[in-house]
């Protein structure tokens, strides 16, 4: 009992007491536990530590896993109480991951902050600059200039913050390094764009293109009738595009489709009053095969195009600021705000006054040119457009112009005046330029290009040498003198430099002819690589198959190469040839039995070998009054069917083919006509037609329809003359309006 009495009191067997031992460790505790929580204040009040980044990397103690560290998490961790839940404490690995990540980032973000401003700098830039043509580029110029002005004054350097013109500028392929052909020499409008429509943005074309009429048999006989042009003529239209559907009633109404921002391309039938060529399609038409093999040989050149796409973009902008037009850059960027805004009558009167109160301003008066021209496209005026021309011509003429003014404001006087085709006029713009500068060959080969429009080949092929001479890579140059000679028949010696002119991937040799032209060279050297040309020209869009390479296409007609009366609903004319095929025989035989022959020679270098000559009455839609006189009662009877009387890309003529013709495999020009053939006069063997795989023979009295824009060859190899009667008719798929307003081929 006293054992147990004295237990109570706190006592133990050796007499001593154990009471105080326990309370002792609770005092003690108590006061550490106070100058913990006081020293805790004074870190945090007086701000010795950084409070949070503690908490933050005691989170990784947490073990109760609350997400914190706490009082809790102590106790856990004195082993005073049990985890409530398994803590799942990070590997050192892990650790070692982050806390060092956390860390330099933390002492890195002020270091780093400069750089990040220029990074952000350099990517609007580049945004601005590289963007394609028909994005937004206003928002983007004051947010340029905001982030120059920014670094300006970060650095505490002072910068010339590049103006809307010099950033801008840049999107066109710079003139000084990168040849640009008249089509490609857009205004420095084509950067601006963006309110004006859409701006193609296909990769650069060339701006020139020659006339191939591919037809089988052709004629002169009208002189008044402009002919289908032959292998050695040059075209000032630009890559041949698909013709859009009619917009307009009257075939003499404007309906150019006039947009000097978009292609600067245009039909040869411009006259100086009236823009007479019709609206473009932007699309090739139903393909009538399918081939698709892709390993050709494109690779490389997708590869060159692309690593010159990165040099241009390294290129040094132009400059058009002379050191006054700097002084009134506000004034000048307010008028051209309101030119990228599509307001061209309020921007015209902008410039004009500008022009009027700073006379000596070249890039005012270059803004004039400008609006003028924007609103010559607005008003398909080529009154409007003449004003530009000599506005263009007014700013080469100020004291103190930027030599980029100078070569924008001529290459693209030299284009405009191609467009209205006065080709000679243009010719003495583009020698200006190239005596200005002439260690330039891109102005070279624009001249060349000039002296190719007014079918001056022996100067165009005199400043390709030249221009050889001095860059012997320069793709563009290639492939025009690869041309010149293919029209001179050096068919050998235009090859290579068709080739290495296309593989080159410059500017401007990307063009539908060019392909055409080399395949055609390597068939007539019996090389089957030709077709290998055709299908890359297919694959990049130039053409609708292999077999159908016509390039003045619209889209969407039904393509195929043989075709019956059914198909084409021109039953009544089928029948009407058929029933009177004698009649027509007769007058065709009369007038070749006549002294002074009318049928005259195939000139356009179709035929291999052989005689092959053509009497024609009827071309591009107009009919051939003398013609008709010999044979009257043919061109009467041809009169009920307007379909090929006024199909205005074809003919009608009799075509008569001595033995051992043969005639190159050759494409026509469109996919808008079908061709009939009337056997007049035939052999009983030795003649024979391919049309793409499938090939025909005539019958006398019968009438053969076949598609001539797909690829066609001919053999006369009878003991006897071949005399047939070629009738040429709209597509039927083309409406009306289409046959009234599409340009004549």
């Amino acid at each position: 009992m006293a054992d147990d009495a004295e237990s109570k009191h706190g006592g133990g067997k050796n007499g001593k007491k154990e009471g105080l031992s326990g309370s002792s460790f609770f005092t003690w505790f108590m006061v550490i536990a106070l100058l913990g929580v006081w020293t805790s204040v004074a870190v945090v009040w007086f701000e010795l530590v950084d409070y949070e980044e503690v908490l933050g990397k005691l989170g990784i103690y947490d073990a109760d896993g609350d997400g914190d560290f706490d009082v809790e998490d102590a106790k856990v961790l004195l082993g005073l109480k049990e985890r409530s839940v398994p803590a799942q404490p990070p590997s050192p690995d892990s650790e070692e991951t982050i806390q060092p990540a956390e860390k330099s980032y933390v002492e890195s973000e002020h270091k780093n902050a400069d750089i990040e401003l220029e990074e952000e700098i350099q990517s609007v830039l580049h945004e601005a600059l590289h963007s394609q043509p028909g994005e937004k580029h206003e928002d983007v110029d004051e947010s340029i200039n905001d982030h120059w002005q920014a670094k300006e004054e970060i650095h505490g350097e002072t910068f010339e913050a590049p103006t809307a013109d010099d950033l801008l500028r840049e999107l066109e392929n710079e003139m000084p390094e990168a040849y640009e052909t008249p089509d490609s020499v857009q205004k420095d409008a084509d950067f601006l764009a963006d309110d004006l429509g859409a701006v193609e943005s296909e990769p650069y074309e060339a701006p020139v293109s020659y006339e191939y009429d591919m037809d089988v048999e052709k004629t002169v006989t009208d002189p008044e009738a402009p002919d289908d042009r032959v292998h050695g003529d040059y075209n000032e239209d630009h890559e041949p595009k698909h013709e859009k559907q009619a917009e307009t009633e009257d075939a003499d109404e404007i309906i150019e489709d006039f947009d000097t921002d978009k292609d600067l391309s245009v039909e040869s039938k411009h006259t100086e009053d009236v823009v007479a060529t019709e609206p473009e399609e932007s699309e090739m038409p139903a393909q009538a095969e399918d081939y698709s093999n892709d390993d050709l040989v494109g690779k490389s050149e997708k590869e060159t195009e692309q690593d010159k796409t990165e040099k241009a973009k390294k290129k040094k902008k132009p400059k058009l600021l002379n050191k006054f037009d700097k002084t009134i850059k506000a004034e000048l960027d307010a008028a051209e705000k309101l030119r990228k805004k599509g307001k061209v009558e309020e921007a015209l009167r902008a410039f004009e006054a500008l022009v009027n109160q700073y006379p000596q301003s070249p890039r005012a008066r270059y803004g004039k040119a400008q609006s003028e021209d924007d609103l010559a496209e607005k008003m398909r005026s080529n009154e409007m457009l003449q004003k530009a021309i000599n506005t263009y011509d007014e700013v080469v003429s100020l004291p103190n112009v930027p030599s980029d003014l100078i070569k924008l404001s001529l290459k693209r006087e030299a284009d405009r005046q191609q467009f209205l085709g006065r080709m000679r006029g243009s010719l003495v713009t583009l020698q200006k330029l190239v005596q200005l500068f002439p260690g330039d060959t891109s102005f070279k080969n624009d001249l060349g290009v000039g002296y190719l429009l007014i079918g001056d080949n022996s100067n165009a092929k005199r400043v390709y040498e030249e221009v050889l001479s001095l860059a012997p890579n320069d793709g563009f140059a290639k492939v025009h003198y690869g041309f010149i000679l293919k029209a001179e028949n050096k068919i050998a010696e235009s090859i290579p430099y068709l080739k290495e002119g296309l593989e080159s991937g410059d500017p401007g040799t990307d063009d539908g002819r060019f392909y055409f032209h080399l395949g055609d060279a390597l068939q007539r050297m019996g090389d089957k690589e030709a077709y290998r040309w055709y299908e890359l020209g297919y694959q990049r869009g130039h053409f609708a198959s292999v077999w159908q390479r016509s390039l003045y296409n619209v889209k969407g007609l039904k393509a195929q190469p043989w075709w019956t009366a059914r198909e084409t609903g021109y039953t009544e004319l089928v029948k009407s040839l058929e029933k009177n095929w004698k009649l027509i025989r007769d007058e065709g035989l009369a007038v070749m039995d006549k002294k002074r022959s009318l049928f005259l020679p195939e000139d356009e270098n179709l035929r291999e070998k052989g005689d092959w000559s053509q009497f024609t009455l009827w071309q591009q839609g107009r009919k051939n009054e003398n013609a008709c006189k010999s044979v009257p009662k043919t061109c009467a009877l041809l009169e009920r069917f307007p379909e090929a009387t006024g199909c205005r890309r074809g003919q009608i003529k009799y075509s008569i083919m001595h033995p051992g013709t043969h005639v190159w495999p050759h494409t026509g020009p469109t996919n808008c006509r079908l061709r009939m053939h009337l056997g007049l006069v035939i052999p009983k063997e030795g003649c024979r037609i391919r049309c793409a795989q499938e090939n025909r023979t005539w019958e006398e009295g019968k009438v053969l329809i076949f598609d001539d824009s797909f690829e066609h060859e001919v053999w006369q190899d009878a003991g006897s003359y071949r005399l047939i009667f070629i009738v040429d008719v709209w597509h039927p798929e083309l409406s009306a309006q289409q046959r009234r307003t599409l340009p004549a081929i």
